[in-house]
């Protein structure tokens, strides 16, 4: 028994509601947000007498719980067509009862950077971003959200100064509205407000890099890559990473892991300065030297008893020599590590 059709419907991927559409949507506004919902999770289109309702009856969503919209809203992100589902919500009308401030980039154009108006770009970027992540789609779809506020000048000379730090603010206020938990949102806010990270091999040091790692800490990094990948892809741009990028890639691989130094030892100065009873001194650095030479050879040497009995025997010889060999050795190590993450990264 099926007096709707529903089976009939599913088979052909259809999205209707049960009965008078008006009615349906008069008892709870949030199906609208529903069916946007179906059509972006499952890729069924929407019959015709139901997307005229829910433009009709868009308004009426404005009566419904922040914390109700915020739920069909983050499953519209998260489905496998985000971009498509935003966008229905703007042909529709519900966006403007969503997020109204997406709504002030329609039909206004950019600068010689971008051939999509910021609102197309930023429907564009939302559906190119590699992550699934909730915070990262959404600072996708929200990077250039200040943009239109912004914008000074028109044409190919326009300019959008701050877009970034303003549009962070904005973020803020937007996720707030929506009720959305204080971790998702300073965490898009921060990719937001980092997305105009400046990074070229030929300018930028490892001493930049690593600030812009204190700030937003390693653990964001690569969400802001996939932030900076979604705004590259959205602009037009066909190719997602570019020899500046993987670069940058490299050198934050770079900068992160731990560097080749007496640090890696299970020994330091002071645990040979107690085993020796030797006072500080060259030595003491000469011992430590050698010893990490032949951890790298063998990592199994790493451990401190062994290093103790080993340094113990350097105590008693020559070390001008060995310790010569030993930060050849070691500068050999430093730069096997370097090539090796270049090669990872295709860079030179």
């Amino acid at each position: 028994i099926d007096p709707y059709g529903g089976q009939d419907d599913i088979k052909k991927k259809i999205i209707r509601t049960v009965g008078d559409a008006h009615e349906r949507f008069d008892e709870d506004a949030l199906r609208m947000m529903r069916a946007v919902r179906f059509h972006a999770e499952l890729g069924f289109s929407t019959e015709p007498k139901t997307l005229i309702a829910i433009k009709k009856n868009s308004k009426h969503l404005e009566h419904i719980a922040m914390e109700r919209i915020k739920d069909e809203l983050t499953k519209i992100i998260l489905s496998d067509n985000p971009a498509e589902g935003v966008d229905m919500l703007h042909e529709t009308g519900l966006l403007n009862f969503v997020i109204p401030e997406l709504e002030k980039g329609v039909g206004v154009a950019q600068n010689r950077h971008h051939v999509y108006t910021i609102y197309k770009h930023s429907i564009l970027a939302l559906k190119h971003c590699p992550s699934k992540n909730l915070e990262v789609r959404l600072a996708a779809l929200l990077h250039d959200i200040a943009k239109p506020q912004t914008k000074r000048g028109e044409g190919y000379y326009a300019t959008f100064y701050n877009h970034d730090h303003v549009g962070a603010r904005v973020t803020e206020k937007i996720l707030n509205r929506l009720r959305f938990s204080n971790e998702v949102i300073q965490k898009a806010r921060l990719l937001v407000d980092n997305h105009m990270f400046y990074y070229n091999p030929e300018e930028v040091g490892e001493s930049s890099v690593r600030r812009l790692i204190q700030k937003v800490g390693l653990e964001n990094i690569n969400d802001l890559m996939d932030v900076r990948i979604a705004d590259r892809l959205g602009s037009g741009v066909p190719k997602a990473k570019p020899y500046k990028l993987r670069h940058f890639e490299y050198v934050v691989e770079k900068v992160s892991k731990d560097a080749v130094s007496v640090k890696m030892l299970k020994i330091n100065g002071n645990d040979l300065m107690k085993e020796l009873s030797m006072k500080p001194g060259p030595k003491i650095g000469a011992i430590l030297d050698v010893l990490l030479a032949e951890v790298i050879e063998d990592a199994a040497k790493n451990n401190k008893a062994q290093l103790s009995l080993r340094a113990r025997e350097l105590d008693k010889e020559d070390l001008v020599q060995l310790r010569n060999l030993a930060k050849v050795r070691i500068e050999e190590k430093k730069e096997e590590d370097d090539q090796e993450i270049k090669n990872k990264h295709w860079v030179k």
